[in-house]
């Protein structure tokens, strides 16, 4: 006879039963560990009457039984609502009660839904028992920029998402932050944030130097920013139109020196961090937080059961400033060899250029507990001498607690099926509407309206990084070709104004975007076909995750994170349905990029069932930051194993 265990049942759900003892004897009920049935019974069989009848399936002479409307005793529970189901009482030998089984009547098979409904609720269960004993952290993240606070890249969008996928997964979160203010409307994101009525006095550049801090808390975070008249000034976060500023290693040396504070002396939430927390110090800018801590605070007793992880997301800015200034930094003599570095002959400026300067990202390697960066091809990369910028060797002999980790994205913010900057709707189910937004694309631009016409964009900086002058030299012969090429970016002048000739000149085919604009970004990532990046290094990329949450495939240089997150296109795998999600090519050639640039282009146009295989393969790809958040949990794991860094 088929059945299905159940246990707890009798604890779980009240069963309007009218049960009798026939020999007045007591009933006693054992339980078993078996299959659970409870959360279905609460769900399903809710303000239900179930009624006991005879049945000769059960097999079992017992003592309990029911007067039910006229029926006979049973020892079977039939629900009046689904009369093919019923549940049978299994006894041990003495009598007792000891499980249900469930029975389908008149040779039925029991209900799938049913099963299904219990296997689901049973993996509910389970996975919220793991949340429940999940181990949690105080975590400060110091950093240069956050979303939607602050934002020149990557790292803003890192550090505005990462906390708060953190704290919905029960952590306490810090974000330290400066406070920008430059006079734009770009301080409207700070119109919530308040003075949180604490000032204090560092230490550090020859005397005392006075911050506040201010407070929001958003989202399960607290958003902490330092306050002070250096982070008020017109520009971006590092720089203006006449450069980076002079006085930036002053500026995040305030920053380091007042995150390690900001545990100490806030108490957000009517309680303040506590010296037991785990730092997150992203790139240079909050590098000094982990040499600070080993050579300020443990000596004393303070901090001696924190940790710190070093998250690098651009190895080639490396806080570099001549030798003479390490007496500025607050950190004792004995220090200086933690942050010594010495130039290349080669990369002096004269003669009589000793090469000697301080280096605080190569500080922050030495004394970090856990070293990230934000792709696993990029923490190989910066293994390298063609990627190490002259610290592959210091990278490599730490290379045991160096992990690479993919960025996610704001899948709330980036929803082909919900984007309020796209004019219509799709998703991997139905892709009648990207068609629909590249019409609408071109339309826009001033383009022909010509569906089946391959378009390809380009999103980035105008810069040698991102490969742009690739594109410059490849555009007179993409331009032979029926297609349509898109740009939005700023950067190099040289380039701004190429672009603006290349669109006088290729009026029906190439359309050149100079600036950024977060609304015209999400039309072009859905509106076309292909998304195209031949940067020179990528530690992550987020284009390309945002293209083919979109739909759009993506043709990329084999690097760092690229490489990571695109799978070059295969359409012999998979029993002939092929198997990739775009085109990577590698050297990094003008030939090589156009090589494959135009088998997908060919793809595109002759093999329409393949491309759409294409788009869903790119759309069902998971780079939630949730994902991200698992990774990042283990490293934290792995942090406090060891003591922690002392010289």
């Amino acid at each position: 006879m088929a059945s299905i265990q159940l246990t707890r049942m009798l604890w779980s759900c009240k069963l309007s039963t009218n049960i009798a003892l026939s020999s007045r004897k007591c009933c006693s009920f054992r339980r078993t560990r078996q299959l659970d049935f409870g959360p279905l019974l609460k769900r399903n069989i809710q303000n239900r009457k179930l009624t006991a009848i005879r049945s000769e399936k059960s097999g079992n002479e017992g003592s309990i039984s029911s007067a039910i409307e006229g029926e006979e005793n049973s020892d079977v529970i039939s629900s009046p609502e689904k009369p093919g189901l019923m549940l049978g009482i299994d006894r041990d030998d003495s009598g007792s009660v000891i499980g249900l089984n469930l029975i389908p009547g008149d040779n039925e098979a029991i209900d799938a839904e049913v099963v299904s409904t219990v296997t689901k609720v049973k993996d509910e269960e389970i996975k919220k028992e793991k949340i429940e004993t999940r181990v949690t952290y105080n975590i400060v993240f110091v950093t240069a920029e956050a979303a939607p606070y602050s934002k020149t890249g990557g790292l803003g969008d890192v550090c505005g998402s990462l906390p708060i996928e953190l704290a919905s997964r029960g952590h306490r979160v810090m974000v330290v932050s400066p406070r920008y203010l430059n006079g734009t409307s770009a301080d409207e994101n700070f119109a919530h944030v308040f003075d949180a009525n604490r000032r204090i006095k560092l230490q550090c550049f020859g005397g005392e130097q006075e911050i506040a801090f201010f407070h929001e808390y958003r989202e399960g975070v607290d958003w902490v920013f330092v306050d002070h008249p250096s982070y008020h000034r017109p520009g971006n976060p590092y720089g203006d139109s006449h450069g980076a500023f002079g006085d930036n290693q002053f500026r995040y040396t305030l920053l380091c020196h007042a995150a390690c504070e900001a545990p100490l002396v806030l108490p957000l939430g009517g309680y303040t961090y506590g010296e037991k927390c785990l730092f997150l110090v992203n790139d240079w800018h909050a590098g000094l937080v982990s040499v600070l801590l080993a050579a300020k605070y443990r000596p004393f007793g303070v901090y001696k059961d924190a940790r710190s992880v070093l998250v690098i997301h651009n190895l080639a800015h490396q806080g570099v400033e001549p030798a003479a200034t390490f007496k500025n930094l607050g950190l004792p003599s004995n220090w200086y060899g933690a942050l010594e570095w010495v130039f290349p002959t080669w990369a002096r400026t004269h003669a009589l250029d000793t090469g000697e300067a301080v280096n605080i990202l190569k500080g922050a390697i030495v004394t970090s507990d856990r070293i990230l960066t934000v792709s696993k091809g990029y923490a190989w990369e910066i293994t390298t001498v063609e990627g190490g910028y002259g610290l592959n060797q210091l990278l490599s002999s730490r290379r045991s607690v160096l992990t690479g980790i993919t960025n996610g994205i704001h899948i709330a913010e980036w929803d082909p099926s919900s984007d309020e900057h796209i004019a219509f709707h799709y998703s991997a189910a139905s892709l009648s509407g990207k068609v629909q937004c590249k019409t609408a694309l071109q339309q826009e631009l001033g383009f022909p309206i010509k569906p089946g016409c391959p378009l390809i964009g380009f999103i980035g900086r105008l810069d040698y990084q991102k490969g742009i002058d690739l594109i410059h030299w490849a555009i007179p012969e993409l331009m032979e070709d029926d297609l349509q090429f898109v740009m939005l970016g700023s950067g190099d002048p040289l380039y701004e104004d190429w672009m603006r000739s290349a669109e006088n000149t290729y009026r029906d085919k190439f359309r050149g975007w100079v600036g950024f604009s977060v609304p015209i970004s999400h039309r072009i990532t859905a509106g076309c076909d292909i998304l195209l990046m031949p940067s020179r290094f990528e530690p992550c990329g987020l284009n390309q995750l945002y293209a083919m949450r979109y739909g759009t495939v993506p043709v990329v240089h084999a690097t760092g994170g690229l490489r990571d997150t695109v799978e070059n296109f295969n359409p012999y795998a998979g029993e002939g349905r092929g198997e990739g999600t775009g085109w990577t090519f590698s050297p990094l050639t003008k030939d090589c990029m156009l090589n494959a640039l135009k088998t997908a282009i060919r793809t595109y146009r002759d093999h329409k069932s393949t491309w759409e295989g294409l788009m869903r393969r790119c759309m069902q790809k998971d780079f939630t930051w949730e994902n991200a958040a698992i990774q990042y949990e283990q490293v934290f794991e792995w942090a406090f194993i060891d003591p922690p860094y002392i010289m």
